[in-house]
């Protein structure tokens, strides 16, 4: 379907995809009742509801991560009001979640976290660099792949950046005591990438093409950027690291500073 004018704010898809399933819960009921004599009950077209803006959010283009949120937040209201639950701790819920994945709204970069089979290969692949490396994660999340991957290598210097307000209080208080371990409240399009021997990012598909441009920039020739299963378009990665995982993941390698341009013209010429 054609791109709507606010898709890059996916929080005002998903109240689209609410209002717009609540308009067809409503007609589908009404003539449930008018034509069949049917009464559903106030949860089952909760339900209904729910499955529609889950259904509509992906017609929208809504990562999966969304699914669960439209599917359940008509019913979640219907259930509380059932149980009596304060307002406020709907509230306190919604804002954590929004807390949580800040980089979703304007960036388009939800909170994903790195599998555990996905951050064993990714160990083994820093396994081959000189000691004294140095690692920054864009976006690290909750901090544990960061934090488990400086224990590993405590010759190393890690670095997170992270803007999500709650994720990076979480991140950083983590990673405090871990003395080869930073964590910035920094946007990481404002992180100078030249200091680097490995830019690492588990982000989405929508920043890819501008990160590229930035890492061939700011990257040394010999500097590896390591996309956890998302491209770059147009660019073949130099090396992908397959991963045996139910999300089917791959570790993405180029070396920005010597590989090809989107356009496919060399970088140095």
């Amino acid at each position: 379907m054609p791109a709507l004018p606010f898709a890059r704010f996916p929080i005002l898809l998903a109240m689209l995809a609410q209002l717009l399933s609540l308009a067809l819960t409503w007609f589908a009921l009404l003539a449930l009742a008018r034509l069949l004599g049917w009464h559903g009950s106030l949860f089952t077209a909760a339900c209904l509801q729910g499955s529609l803006a889950a259904l509509l959010g992906l017609r929208f283009g809504l990562s999966r991560w969304w699914l669960p949120i439209n599917v359940g937040f008509v019913p979640g209201l219907v259930l509380a009001q059932g149980h009596a639950l304060p307002p406020w701790l709907l509230l306190a819920g919604f804002v954590a979640l929004l807390l949580l994945n800040w980089n979703a709204l304007g960036e388009r970069v939800p909170l994903y976290l790195t599998g555990s089979a996905a951050e064993q290969r990714l160990k083994q692949r820093l396994a081959e660099l000189p000691e004294g490396f140095r690692f920054i994660d864009l976006g690290s999340g909750l901090g544990g792949t960061l934090l488990r991957l400086s224990r590993a290598y405590p010759s190393a210097h890690f670095v997170g950046v992270e803007t999500a307000p709650l994720t990076f209080a979480l991140c950083w208080l983590r990673c405090l005591f871990q003395h080869n371990c930073q964590v910035r409240f920094r946007s990481f399009w404002r992180e100078p990438l030249g200091g680097y021997d490995v830019v690492y990012c588990f982000l989405s598909p929508a920043p890819m093409p501008a990160l590229w441009r930035k890492a061939r920039d700011e990257m040394r020739s010999d500097a590896l950027l390591i996309s956890n299963s998302f491209e770059v378009p147009g660019v073949e990665a130099q090396e992908t690291l397959n991963i045996d995982d139910w999300r089917y993941s791959r570790l993405l390698i180029w070396r920005p500073g010597v590989d090809a341009q989107p356009d496919g013209r060399s970088v140095n010429g």
